[in-house]
């Protein structure tokens, strides 16, 4: 359930502390409901993520690929969860980048190289897919304007999904836990403005959560490697208190850094995209990291990827996310990420597929 829905209207980071003073000044609470614990009293928290989730078409250019694909499927929203849904079932929050408006609102950036877009109703494939919050901070978001933009919101907001965009962080509670979602994009030289929005914002949003996990949209297109921007950003939200940071745009997978005893995974990839019917690489991984919640303290207690091609077909994009399951594929997928990281002072050295 949400400690604080998110809805258009939810509060900005600079309103969280009204917020915690006006939940400190409640006078009565409801009783706590018990909630399974390890063996030294410690809450496991477990917390997937994963990439671009791009589903609909391009309606300035008319392009039917993603339709196409589901009259394949006789209209079965739930298709595109098919191979992945028994992942996030065993989390307690599931988070990916959402970059599909969920608008009938008429295109606002002309000028970009896609817009995409989707019927409201689609808001089915995130809630099939088991997904309970998404970053909508990305340079899509803007692509039907502030119409189609607070559109989404409503949708997501209706649905039970939780949402956070830059002005708008989610909080989302589970299991007693509070975890708070911030959500960046640093195109337009706006990093600058970030070195000194991102640490105000965490101490902030940490006034009343236990987790505190970052997203953001950053980098280069097709880039296998983070520059020195994202690497300092990404270092410089760790140390302003963040518990997990995790990027994406470049549609590519990059290395993970463990940096001050807390993970940066500077990019997902894909995960869902219709953009195309046959990006020249499909692979990627889902990220699932856990942490260990006891009186106020987060432990950080490791992290599994699962490698996936984000089609179920070799030959073109179906857009059904799928796990690999031949060991060939899978090393693919690590070795790739080892082999990036040459470069990165605090790249992982090891990437597990199972919880040690």
């Amino acid at each position: 359930m949400f400690a604080r829905p998110a809805t258009t209207d939810q509060p900005a980071v600079q309103d969280l502390q009204q917020a915690a003073e006006d939940d400190q000044a409640d006078e009565e609470e409801p009783a706590p409901t018990a909630v399974p614990t390890q063996p030294d009293g410690s809450v496991m928290i477990t917390v997937s993520m994963a990439g671009d989730l791009t589903f609909g078409d391009d309606v300035r250019k008319g392009t039917k690929i993603f339709e196409d694909e589901l009259k394949r499927q006789k209209g079965d929203l739930s298709f595109v969860a098919r191979n992945v849904r028994e992942v996030f079932d065993q989390d307690d929050l599931s988070i990916v980048n959402l970059e599909t408006s969920l608008t009938t609102a008429p295109v606002y950036k002309k000028n970009n190289s896609f817009v995409f877009s989707a019927p409201p109703s689609y808001v089915e494939i995130i809630k099939h897919l088991g997904i309970e919050a998404v970053s909508y901070e990305n340079n899509h978001a803007m692509d039907h304007g502030t119409a189609g933009m607070e559109e989404t919101q409503n949708t997501l907001t209706e649905a039970g999904i939780a949402w956070s965009t830059e002005a708008s962080p989610a909080v989302y509670e589970t299991k007693g836990v509070s975890i708070g979602i911030l959500a960046y994009q640093t195109f337009d030289y706006h990093y600058r403005e970030l070195r000194d929005k991102i640490p105000q914002d965490i101490a902030m949003i940490r006034q009343r959560c236990d987790i505190v996990i970052v997203s953001i949209h950053w980098g280069n297109e097709l880039d296998y490697v983070p520059n020195d921007v994202q690497q300092e950003i990404g270092r410089l939200t760790i140390d302003a208190g963040a518990d997990l940071v995790f990027g994406h745009h470049s549609h590519r997978i990059n290395p993970i850094e463990e940096y001050n005893g807390r993970y940066i995974a500077y990019s997902l990839g894909n995960f869902c995209f219709s953009g195309n019917k046959k990006p020249s690489d499909m692979s990627s991984f889902i990220l699932q990291v856990r942490f260990s919640v006891k009186d106020g303290q987060v432990s950080q207690k490791g992290f599994r990827i699962v490698p996936i091609r984000i089609s179920s077909k070799k030959s073109e994009n179906d857009f059904i996310p799928t796990p690999y399951t031949e060991q060939r594929q899978i090393d693919t997928v690590i070795n790739t990420l080892l082999s990036n990281s040459k470069n990165l002072p605090y790249a992982v050295t090891s990437y597990p597929v199972d919880w040690e």
